[in-house]
């Protein structure tokens, strides 16, 4: 059974319960959940967001819309890390399509798709707000700013490096 089939455990549902309570309607944790979730399993699969719904009390179709709405929730598996290059008017200008030119290169994929070694995800994003700092890229929970080809080098050898 893979981990996305596997039911939450007791103490994540407890800890989603927790959020909800400490909301005037559970449906006001639903971000906070998912995001739990996520940190736990690496991604919200259906049956997970099933189990969310459940217990926020709401349908999984309402949960499905805010968790396909925020950018920074995956419904479908992610790598170990994932690569957020920012596409706003501001990292366009300063060079963003060089970067993005460069990192499908280096890591022999598209935006959108994953490593084969399942190490990183390469996702654009619409806006980091570090307009004065682009071009700008978020990994994992990392925001870079004023990136520039010779610094991804280093970067990237970090996240292919396996897991301790």
């Amino acid at each position: 059974m893979s981990i996305a089939e596997q039911p939450l455990s007791g103490d994540l549902r407890a800890e989603i319960r927790a959020l909800a309570q400490a909301e005037p309607h559970p449906r006001g944790a639903s971000v906070a959940a998912l995001r739990l979730v996520q940190a736990h399993m690496g991604w919200i699969s259906t049956p997970h967001l099933n189990e969310v719904a459940n217990v926020l009390g709401m349908s999984a179709a309402d949960l499905d819309g805010i968790a396909t709405y925020f950018n920074l929730l995956f419904r479908r598996p992610v790598g170990r890390h994932v690569i957020m290059l920012c596409d706003s008017v501001s990292c366009w200008i300063m060079g963003r399509e060089r970067l993005c030119a460069h990192l499908c290169h280096t890591l022999d994929i598209q935006p959108g798709q994953t490593t084969a070694d399942d190490a990183i995800t390469f996702l654009p994003i619409v806006c980091l707000g570090h307009c004065d700092h682009a071009p700008a890229m978020l990994v994992d929970d990392t925001l870079y700013g004023d990136v520039d080809t010779p610094t991804l080098a280093p970067l990237i050898d970090t996240l292919r490096a396996p897991p301790p």
